[in-house]
């Protein structure tokens, strides 16, 4: 039987990474109300739907020209991963590690670019008593690049509060791990958390020779 390419390989991690985080995505927004939580795992794991206009993990980013900025941010990056991952691919000393771990980043960027470009096309509004409607006849809620985020994965694995005698904070609620994410969310945090930590030589060399080779052309 015929060895897979390395280009196949991370070919199919990207279409597969995306197709889930694309499949997750249209269940919830399709079959919860906004703010509505469906508890996986007691209290520490919960479908928590809401969305979002900005950046990963629910942050916001600059209104309406912040939304569009990032959303033409987030396009370059995948184009520059890609071409990127396409030049490491014919190096053949480039472990697959570092392979995968730029695809990573790269389809869960590519993951949340989609919700932008076409979620407020395709989708009707979100709202906390109506379900939301694909392909509605009324067109959907947004214009392109417009689209909302969905975020789903809740993870309050320590929900207390402080001790009242603790300075600023005493009384207030403490949750860990507060922010709610999605499956593109996950995959750039854990690509860029796995290179950081396995392969961080491997681009501390890659900028090494490319200084020395500039430095001989010179």
């Amino acid at each position: 039987m015929k060895r897979l390419s390395r280009g196949t390989i991370i070919t199919i991690f990207v279409v597969l990474m995306v197709v889930i985080d694309q499949v997750i995505k249209i269940l919830i927004k399709t079959n919860m109300t906004l703010g509505q939580s469906i508890h996986v795992f007691g209290d520490w794991f919960q479908l928590f739907f809401i969305e979002n206009n900005g950046m990963a993990f629910g942050m916001q980013f600059g209104g309406v020209i912040g939304k569009a900025i990032l959303s033409i941010v987030r396009i370059i990056l995948v184009v520059l991963i890609f071409i990127y991952i396409k030049k490491l691919l014919k190096k053949q000393d480039t472990p697959m590690g570092v392979l995968i771990g730029l695809a990573a980043i790269m389809c869960g960027a590519f993951g949340n670019i989609i919700d932008s470009l076409f979620y407020g096309i395709c989708f009707s509004e979100s709202t906390f008593t109506e379900l939301a409607t694909i392909f509605p006849e009324n067109g959907g809620y947004a214009g392109f690049l417009f689209g909302k985020v969905v975020d789903m994965f809740y993870f309050p694995i320590i929900d207390t509060t402080w001790p009242t005698w603790m300075p600023f904070v005493g009384g207030q609620e403490f949750v860990f791990f507060r922010p709610i994410f999605n499956w593109a969310d996950s995959c750039v945090s854990v690509g860029t958390i796995y290179l950081i930590i396995f392969h961080w030589k491997f681009f501390q060399t890659s900028l090494s020779t490319e200084k020395t080779d500039n430095h001989s052309i010179e």
